[in-house]
């Protein structure tokens, strides 16, 4: 019989923000949007709001909640992680909500290459409609030192794996963004290295916690966080979290990331969360809350050990290893 101990830092579902509370107040917030009041927002942000209800799976919305999935903190509220955003391919600033509303999520394919035994090109409605959705309650770091909680939807990046069909072969998954600078102004920019390109080893992608993003906050995700499809892998920091994805590469040599190759001395492969390694140019002991303005300690593997820590065992010696 499996027993699965309950890690420190999960509380029970209860102690996290009530569903029906986000859920309210994102209705009084449709609610207000017909109103003047409306026109005090920033420019493209309440047109965001209605267009992810445009989705052609926004009948899967919301995903069942998996309560294995809590954590203890509230739920950073829709309207604050919606205006807060690193989304390089807009701009180099946290405001690119509205810039972010100029991607274009439809027509979009998702390819398969590299060591798979098929390589191949799905569209991205039916690679959604065939995985398992759920909606999963995660704590997200920045290497920024600020942080923040979001109720994503998604499917489990090791079913996308077994779907994908890697060759045992295979070490790492390399991933990549759109690259399309008519409608993504930093992409203009020649000094970033785009495509933003991002990578795991095998064992961390088919890690439980490795999450493929298709909807936040019950609904289809929002541009800016991404959308259409996004990673999530709450343990390291937020820049391996790579938005937009619209290519898959299993290889047997590791990928360089965007960031990699950007400022090597500064970011690494791994981006484990460490309270304990500071960036070179600022801690990590502590993380400033964005829902209450609060700095707060930060956890090792941002609170995620029991599940990721002995991916790591032998390893400790590599530079930026966390």
């Amino acid at each position: 019989m499996h027993v699965r101990i309950k890690p420190g830092w999960e509380l029970a579902e209860s102690a996290a923000t009530p569903e029906s509370v986000y859920l309210n107040r994102r209705t009084l917030i449709k609610g207000v949007a017909a109103t003047s009041i409306l026109g005090a927002l920033p420019s493209g942000c309440a047109r965001a709001e209605d267009e992810e209800d445009d989705d052609p799976t926004a009948d899967l919305y919301p995903a069942q909640p998996n309560s294995q999935y809590t954590v203890e903190r509230a739920i950073t509220d829709a309207d604050v992680t919606s205006r807060y955003n690193n989304f390089y391919e807009f701009g180099s600033h946290k405001k690119i909500s509205a810039a972010a509303q100029a991607l274009r999520r439809r027509p979009w394919t998702v390819e398969i290459d590299g060591m798979v035994e098929t390589p191949m090109t799905v569209d991205i409605d039916n690679l959604i409609r065939r995985m398992p959705l759920e909606e999963r309650v995660y704590r997200h770091r920045c290497v920024e030192a600020w942080s923040m909680v979001i109720p994503w939807s998604g499917f489990p990046l090791r079913t996308f794996v077994e779907f994908a069909r890697p060759t045992a072969g295979a070490k790492y998954l390399r991933m990549e963004t759109f690259h399309d600078a008519e409608i993504a102004p930093g992409q203009r920019q020649f000094w970033y290295p785009w495509p933003y390109v991002e990578g795991l080893t095998m064992a961390e992608a088919t890690n439980e916690l490795a999450f493929l993003v298709t909807g936040a906050y019950r609904k289809p995700m929002a541009k800016q966080y991404g959308s259409p499809l996004r990673l999530a892998v709450p343990w390291k920091y937020g820049f391996k979290h790579i938005k937009s994805i619209v290519k898959f590469t299993f290889t047997d040599e590791r990928p360089v990331s965007f960031w990699e190759q950007l400022a090597p001395p500064e970011y690494g492969f791994w981006a484990n969360v460490n309270p304990d390694v500071p960036h070179p140019r600022w801690s990590q002991a502590t993380e400033r809350d964005i829902g209450t303005d609060q700095r707060i300690p930060t956890r090792l593997f941002n609170g995620y050990g029991e599940y990721v820590a002995d991916i790591y065992a032998g390893i400790e010696g590599e530079r930026l290893y966390m």
